[in-house]
């Protein structure tokens, strides 16, 4: 792996995000707006404040899933990453360099959407803010990983839209958003301990209550384990061009 390879996949890859305005409008724009609706529909209840935060760990993860398997599988269709493996790169640099890329995109996103579910909806959060920056970004990132991922596994732009319920869907139904986990029957609850977005929204949910770093850092090094993992098996799985 090559430091100046990886450097030169990044800014390549973030140059091409720039000029992408649709996708800088997905990233940015959306997860503000559905964040708004709520703070609207339930103007003046605690909703909110209760579930506001665990939206801000969401809606990135999702967002950013989205658009890093799409991308991804865009350049190896199109013919751009055949290309690049003809070159002296390795795997590592080109999914490292993409994480890198989308990594600088997440972190955009989540000072974005933490800054305005807080001064613009009016979100209270009793936890630092700075940690939920954070691990809004951190799971933004995860996102990121989890969408490189499974990009190797989609052969069409389509296919890369169909995992996102398919990997994401079972961790929302048992990540304790619905109903608390310890309450769930007890093969979930199992379930749940091996899936990134419990320890996620687990982060989250104590920062809303007034935790400090103590009581997330478990929570917030289990999440860095999983995007590492991910990038792994992307760099591993990693294809010049889908067959």
């Amino acid at each position: 792996m090559s430091a100046r390879l990886t450097a030169a996949t990044a800014a390549r890859v973030l140059t091409q995000l720039r000029h992408d305005h649709r996708t800088i409008a997905l990233v940015l724009l959306l997860p503000c707006l559905l964040l708004g609706l709520i703070a609207w529909m339930f103007d003046g209840t605690p909703v909110l404040d209760q579930f506001g935060p665990l939206l801000v760990g969401l809606f990135p993860l999702l967002v950013m899933f989205l658009v890093t398997s799409v991308a991804t599988l865009r350049e190896r269709t199109s013919g751009t990453l055949e290309r690049l493996m003809t070159m002296p790169i390795g795997r590592a640099d080109v999914v490292v360099g993409y994480a890198i890329a989308f990594a600088v995109l997440a972190t955009v996103q989540a000072v974005v959407v933490v800054g305005f579910a807080v001064g613009v909806c009016g979100m209270d959060v009793a936890g630092p803010l700075g940690l939920v920056v954070l691990v809004a970004v951190l799971d933004a990132v995860l996102g990121s990983a989890l969408g490189l991922g499974a990009s190797a596994l989609a052969r069409t732009e389509f296919q890369a839209v169909q995992l996102m319920p398919a990997v994401v869907f079972p961790q929302l139904i048992t990540c304790g958003l619905l109903m608390p986990r310890d309450e769930m029957p007890q093969v979930l609850e199992w379930l749940s301990r091996v899936f990134p977005l419990t320890y996620a929204l687990d982060a989250m949910q104590k920062l809303a209550a007034g935790s400090g770093w103590t009581e997330v850092r478990g929570d917030v090094g289990v999440v860095a384990l999983f995007i590492v993992g991910a990038l792994v098996v992307g760099a591993t799985t990693l294809r010049r061009r889908t067959p």
